[in-house]
């Protein structure tokens, strides 16, 4: 049944395909009814089903079209960008056991290229940490962290294998308030591919984060690197609230 609600009807629409598909209603693999079908349970016409299901494939929760029946795809997690999450809050959104083993935790000089993304001056202390995360036990992605020095140096008396980062530095009142997102794709370094499970050269999503106190300094920059076949991203924007998502030109 749908909602009432000022959204458009082919949205709340789309809506309970959701709800259906992650209650486990209709099952990955299987067939969805067909429009006529799903016409005549909504009380919709033709065209806002196929709105809802264009909704649904777009985002990869069904395949199938140009004559094929849309059909429950496989589940890829999606991480959204509309509250800024730490990997264990994603994980237990989705129900999910977040995991962690580190391999490094170091205190080391700031090069140029990071002192310039963190506004530091080349050769300021840095805390450096290389963990691999993973979802139900299953390597999913490479966690490359940086925090300035008098963030970073409480790490030191926290076990890192024993749950989230961002949350053990929230819970000692370090203000991270803000996070600026980029996302591309990179292929498998050596640790990558070792870490992973996968060749090198093999692409990974990578997210490229800055986290920042309310007064605008970079305590974070992490370059996180996920296996695609389990994790993507969603932003969701309307015409009255624009998501701050930017396209950035690549530079040879």
């Amino acid at each position: 049944m749908l909602s009432t609600s000022e959204e458009p009807i082919h949205q709340r629409l789309s809506d309970l395909f959701r709800e259906r598909i992650s209650s486990g209603d209709w099952k990955e693999g299987r067939p969805l009814p067909s429009e006529a079908e799903l016409c005549a349970q909504n009380g919709v016409s033709r065209g806002t089903v196929r709105q809802a299901l264009a909704s649904l494939r777009s985002e990869g929760l069904i395949t199938g079209g140009r004559g094929k029946p849309p059909v429950v795809a496989h589940p890829v997690p999606s991480q959204s960008f509309a509250t800024f999450m730490s990997f264990t809050e994603w994980a237990h959104s989705l129900g999910r056991e977040p995991g962690q083993r580190t391999l490094e935790i170091a205190r080391r000089p700031a090069g140029e290229d990071l002192a310039g993304k963190m506004l530091l001056q080349p050769g300021d202390p840095v805390i450096q940490v290389l963990r691999l995360r993973s979802l139900d036990g299953n390597p999913t992605m490479v966690e490359r962290s940086n925090f300035v020095a008098d963030v970073g140096n409480a790490l030191f008396d926290f076990d890192t294998d024993s749950g989230s980062i961002f949350g053990y530095l929230t819970s000692r009142g370090v203000d991270l308030s803000r996070g600026r997102h980029v996302i591309d794709a990179v292929g498998a370094d050596e640790t990558d591919a070792s870490l992973l499970g996968v060749a090198a050269g093999s692409p990974l999503l990578r997210e490229h984060r800055l986290t920042y106190a309310a007064d605008g300094r970079i305590l974070e920059c992490s370059d996180d690197r996920y296996l695609p076949h389990l994790a993507n991203f969603v932003i969701e924007n309307t015409r009255a609230s624009r998501a701050a998502l930017v396209r950035v030109p690549l530079v040879a």
